[in-house]
């Protein structure tokens, strides 16, 4: 039996495609999103010309990178709500794998242009909301069960996470990634509820912040 043209033209599109978008993310971490696109190509192993053809201009390549980066970070998301023993694991598994979301965060830091593209563009918007109403079921959760501290609220985190989705500078003697680990840690230990034996919080001013006062995109909101 002879293999189906069709399927295989199918599948080579598909893995072109795979290839572009994994090449995109890479250089627009390492180089931000003007790199030229040709770069880009060269890195994915394609031709311009077949990069075009997937992506026809620079704003269809990082809406497809920022929807890629928010689909892979809402299936984890979900997974950890469902898969960890506690709701408190689930919320450091989703602080600790929002590597994807991290690239969106500093697309829209670095360039007017890709924060115009991801900030008017529905499907990112939809996104961002699914993952912030797992946030809010995750962070309830984590109260209810008492890991939690009960003064804060969603947007607390939320507003917490995008400081730390910020792009990190290498310090001497520690990586960006030895910096964001440690702020982390930092940040972890200071949403943790007071246990047997610890010191109080700090009392916090104000009110908790809800998902409602964290609807904007990172970028409007910093």
């Amino acid at each position: 039996m002879t293999a189906d043209p069709e399927r295989s033209l199918r599948a080579d599109a598909r893995r072109n495609r795979d290839q572009i978008l994994a090449a995109a993310k890479t250089v627009f971490g390492d180089q931000g999103p003007d790199v030229p696109m040709e770069e880009i190509a060269r890195q994915a192993g394609v031709g311009i010309g077949t990069l075009y053809r997937r992506f026809p201009d620079r704003e269809a390549l990082i809406r497809a990178v920022s929807h890629d980066s928010f689909t892979k970070v809402l299936a984890e998301a979900h997974a950890a709500a469902a898969e960890e023993a506690s709701a408190w694991d689930a919320l450091v598994r989703l602080l600790r794998t929002s590597r994807e979301l991290q690239l969106s965060v500093q697309l829209a830091l670095l360039s007017p242009q890709a924060w115009r593209v991801v900030s008017e563009d529905t499907k990112a918007t939809q996104f961002r909301r699914e993952l912030l109403a797992t946030l809010d079921q995750v962070v309830a959760a984590a109260q209810a069960e008492g890991t939690l501290r009960k003064d804060i609220g969603t947007g607390d985190v939320a507003a917490l996470l995008s400081l730390l989705l910020r792009p990190m500078p290498d310090t001497p003697g520690a990586s960006a990634w030895l910096v964001s680990e440690r702020a982390l840690a930092l940040m972890l230990d200071g949403l943790r509820a007071d246990g047997p034996g610890s010191r109080p919080k700090t009392p916090l001013p104000g009110h908790p912040l809800t998902v409602e006062s964290f609807k904007k995109l990172p970028a409007e909101s910093t």
